[in-house]
């Protein structure tokens, strides 16, 4: 198993910028893709983010890319997802979760996922 804890979120203003943070513990070996997945109210899931635990590379939807970057550190195993000029749109509970397979631009590819953590921001 793979436990995550998630922290970070908060209150904002747009055009404001946050940074959630992800720490991985547990089977990190097994890990594919960590990734970022956000639910907003009355929504379903929405994939966010991805970087490729092996190597780095990264992935955004096309709602967030340009704004919002996500970067790790290895010794840590920590994940970042740095959010910039954000809208109220960008209102969500967002999800840290990681793939044991190649599939992580939809949520139902993840396997393990962490609490939650609210991210508001107000127009």
């Amino acid at each position: 198993q793979v436990q995550l804890v998630e922290s970070g979120g908060g209150l904002v203003q747009a055009g404001g910028s946050l940074r959630l943070s992800c720490a991985a513990s547990g089977r990190t070996f097994s890990i594919y893709y960590m990734g970022w997945v956000r639910q907003g109210p009355g929504k379903e899931r929405e994939f966010v983010g991805a970087i490729r635990w092996s190597g780095g590379s990264t992935y955004y939807s096309d709602s967030v890319k340009g704004r919002f970057t996500i970067s790790r550190d290895n010794a840590k195993n920590t994940v970042y997802l740095q959010m910039n000029s954000l809208k109220p749109e960008d209102s969500a509970v967002y999800y840290c979760a990681v793939t044991r397979g190649p599939v992580y631009a939809h949520p139902r590819g993840y396997d393990y996922w962490g609490q939650g953590t609210q991210v508001a921001v107000s127009s």
